[in-house]
């Protein structure tokens, strides 16, 4: 069944990079999925790893990173309280080449 509309926190509270307390900076936002270091590419619409070198997961709002989701979830027909998806704030390592989680690999249950 096709999700229509999602909840404003269908994928975590909205958060604001410029006021959250980060133990590193963030870029941008990401779309991941939860127990995994998958990231949501903004160019196929796909999950793929944090190490990825087509990945491009940086979103430069909450508002891209949330329509993104919202099409991922409505392309996958998930229901909206079953889909595993989080927006988080992440980085680039341009030493490392790949993106970086900077919260790690968030879980989906506590």
């Amino acid at each position: 069944m096709p999700i229509t509309t999602l909840p404003p926190d269908a994928f975590g509270d909205r958060f604001d990079l410029a006021t959250l307390p980060l133990p590193r900076a963030a870029a941008g936002y990401a779309v991941q999925k939860l127990d995994t270091d998958k990231l949501l590419d903004s160019r196929s619409g796909e999950l793929l790893p944090v190490r990825s070198p087509e990945l491009q997961a940086l979103f430069s709002s909450f508002d891209e990173a949330y329509a993104a989701a919202s099409d991922w979830v409505e392309k996958h027909q998930i229901a909206a309280d079953e889909h595993p998806l989080a927006i988080v704030p992440a980085a680039y390592d341009s030493e490392l080449t790949r993106h970086i989680l900077i919260y790690g690999v968030l879980c989906g249950q506590p």
